[in-house]
């Protein structure tokens, strides 16, 4: 009789992640690609540890306080998403003049802020208890949502932008910072795409059976294993993109030993004969 091996899909693309962030961790550390984007490798090494957490945590913690690990983490990816993208504009606009860093950091805030401030709804701020537990919690589920938004719309500004004018400065193509621009802006344009669709979805769908509403569930969750599986992908391009040194980078050379020539001995003269 033949074992059953089979895995759910959720299961299987947990799997997946992390394996793939681990392997790109070691090449992070063992190419020393982290000492150049330290934010880049932190954001990874935070979302390995927030499914770390998924899979240790749940089930066998409170659920208020697992909800608080979980919105602390949220909120910290937040922090670290922002600070990745300043990262990447950093690597690859490197001698750019300040009014014009000036000019388009502020004109790429306006440009997110505004779409941020039409993206979805917003609670109602009388109706939330500042003072209770609850209300704190509420607060920290609004940053985080909010949040990870904004840095979406933040990163595939600079990615754009990485793209388009990065070979006038230092992110020629195939160097590692248009790269690592190019992950991540295919992530947060599947991220942004697949948010609004369910917010589509949700604002239209009207179950009216508990058919419906299961196959409302099973299309939210085909939703979120896409989202799952372009990171993937991401996390693939860039395991191969930054395992690779960038073009004209010419590898260090070890030098051969020098080998001493054994001296000739000096040939003798055959004996005189008296």
């Amino acid at each position: 009789m033949l074992a059953n091996f089979e895995f759910p899909t959720r299961q299987v693309l947990w799997t997946l992640t992390f394996a793939s962030q681990l392997i790109l961790l070691v090449v992070l550390l063992g190419r020393d690609r982290a000492r150049r984007y330290p934010w880049f490798t932190a954001g990874v090494v935070l979302y390995a540890l927030r499914l770390m957490a998924e899979m240790l945590l749940v089930g066998r913690m409170a659920p208020l306080v697992l909800q608080t690990v979980f919105l602390t983490l949220g909120d910290l990816a937040v922090f670290v998403g922002l600070l990745v993208a300043v990262e990447v504009a950093h690597q690859a606009f490197t001698g750019a003049q300040r009014s014009l860093w000036i000019a388009n950091t502020l004109g790429l805030l306006v440009v997110a802020g505004g779409v941020l401030f039409m993206w979805g709804p917003w609670p109602v701020w009388s109706k939330i208890a500042w003072g209770s537990i609850m209300g704190k919690l509420q607060l920290m589920q609004l940053f985080s949502q909010k949040g990870d938004t904004l840095v979406q719309l933040l990163t595939l500004g600079v990615g754009l932008m990485v793209v388009l004018f990065g070979r006038r400065f230092k992110a020629g193509w195939r160097s590692h910072t248009q790269m690592i621009a190019i992950g991540l802006t295919t992530v947060a344009i599947a991220w942004l795409t697949i948010q609004q669709t369910w917010q589509v979805i949700a604002r239209t769908a009207h179950p009216q059976s508990q058919q419906e509403y299961e196959h409302l569930l099973g299309l939210g969750n085909g939703l979120m294993n896409t989202n799952k599986l372009v990171y993937i992908a991401a996390l693939i391009w860039w395991i191969v993109w930054l395992w690779r040194d960038e073009p004209g980078v010419e590898k260090p050379q070890v030098a051969e030993p020098e080998s001493t020539p054994t001296p000739n001995p000096e040939p003798t003269e055959p004996p005189v004969e008296k």
